[in-house]
């Protein structure tokens, strides 16, 4: 990828904080910047969350045409590797869940 990736959220007090994502041939470096704090965090992981807008983000560039397949299949890989899964969009929201009527 020629350039960064990059994404802001808003977290709960009205904090924003910005994820920032640089692809390489064989790693991936994530830089958080949150709008209360003065310098960039390299060294935090990310969270699942940050790892399935990533995903989607990927995706939708390769749809778009702006990002080779092999991108979305080196982000997917890494984030099997790093013990997030991706969510099946066809699986029911409750599944893995016990109601109290079983």
């Amino acid at each position: 990828m020629k350039r960064d990736l990059e994404w802001v959220e808003r977290l709960e007090g009205g904090v924003k904080r910005t994820v920032r994502i640089a692809l390489d041939k064989n790693k991936i470096a994530w830089q958080f910047k949150r709008s209360d704090e003065p310098r960039w965090n390299h060294h935090t992981p990310a969270t699942p969350a940050d790892w399935a807008t990533l995903e989607a983000k990927i995706d939708q560039l390769y749809y778009r045409r702006r990002a080779p397949y092999g991108e979305l299949e080196f982000v997917r890989a890494m984030r099997k590797k790093h013990g997030t899964p991706p969510v099946d969009p066809n699986a029911p929201a409750d599944a893995g869940e016990s109601s109290a009527l079983d």
